[in-house]
């Protein structure tokens, strides 16, 4: 039985759009614990034994079915390590949204250290949406450590959300990825740091399948005295088409470090990288002040533009 407490439900709004029990299968965890969990004919969700997290098993073949796996967490100090796997059968098609919230309002340092693995049968499809949340007014952090591992099989695709806009301090994001023939990832990340807050997206795909392809997207902004990395690596072991971007906006006393690599050990592995760092066009302010804004108003609606 679902039982939360006003900040909790708060939380779940800003990470899952949820504002009541989802439809479908899901696990809602907060504070440590689960606060609720089902299964459904297709999606059978079971807790590990050896260690905290979950086995989340799709049956092949499932089209427009949906899990929810969303974490909240309002005790300042609390700090966990999950690990959850997914294992989505052949030819199945459907939606997965995760996400974490910490409202922080005490002393201590609050952490959610998740690692999410997906094994995505043949000819299978996920759409995974992870969103990471802030808020509190304690002096302890608000930490978010997630580690994302997709294996995807011959034909199979991800297309893969990765937000995180809001009150998180300190934060390493870690994805790997590896594609077998014909397998398609598609990854977009949206990032806004500010304060002195940190943040370090990573990603590793590696292509090993003919016609597999990879596209990896960042736009961030980085404000204050916040600082950001983007290191983005794509390894083409076949003929397959990689291409990853970063793109940012930097603001005030903020820094930010975009490291490209690409590794081509076939021929016929076309593989490219985009990076673009600057800070907001004067023009552009100019033209949205004409029209009655104020600059900080106008500021915050290229932003919002920007990292839509």
């Amino acid at each position: 039985m679902i039982q939360l407490d006003e900040i909790q439900k708060r939380l779940l709004r800003e990470v899952a759009d949820l504002h009541d029990v989802p439809i479908g299968a899901y696990n809602i965890r907060a504070n440590g614990t689960s606060a609720g969990r089902q299964s459904t004919e297709n999606i059978e969700i079971t807790p590990k034994t050896d260690v905290s997290g979950l086995d989340i098993r799709v049956k092949p073949g499932t089209k427009r079915e949906s899990v929810h796996i969303p974490v909240v967490m309002s005790e300042s100090g609390l700090k966990e390590l999950v690990y959850n796997d997914f294992y989505i059968g052949e030819d199945s098609d459907v939606v997965i949204v995760a996400g974490c919230g910490i409202d922080n309002c005490g002393p201590k340092d609050s952490e959610h250290d998740g690692i999410h693995r997906f094994f995505v049968g043949k000819n299978a499809k996920i759409r995974y949406v992870e969103k990471h949340y802030g808020s509190g007014t304690g002096s302890g952090k608000r930490v978010l450590n997630p580690v994302t591992e997709v294996y995807l099989e011959e034909g199979a695709s991800a297309e893969m959300e990765m937000v995180q806009i809001r009150g998180v301090d300190d934060t390493d994001r870690i994805t790997k990825a590896e594609l077998r023939a014909g397998a398609k990832l598609n990854v977009r990340e949206r990032l806004m740091t500010h304060e002195e807050q940190r943040a370090v997206s990573t990603y590793d795909v590696v292509i090993n399948g003919e016609d597999a392809s990879a596209d990896v997207v960042s736009r961030s902004v980085a404000r204050d005295d916040s600082y950001q990395r983007f290191d983005a690596k794509i390894t083409g072991n076949a003929p397959c088409h990689g291409h990853t971007e970063c793109d940012s906006i930097i603001m005030d006393r903020g820094r930010i470090l975009a490291v490209p690599g690409l590794e081509a050990n076939n021929v016929d592995a076309e593989l490219f990288h985009e990076a673009a760092i600057g800070k907001i066009a004067g023009d552009q302010l100019i033209k949205l002040m004409t029209l009655g804004l104020t600059e900080a108003e106008a500021e915050e609606q290229i932003i919002n533009g920007f990292l839509k």
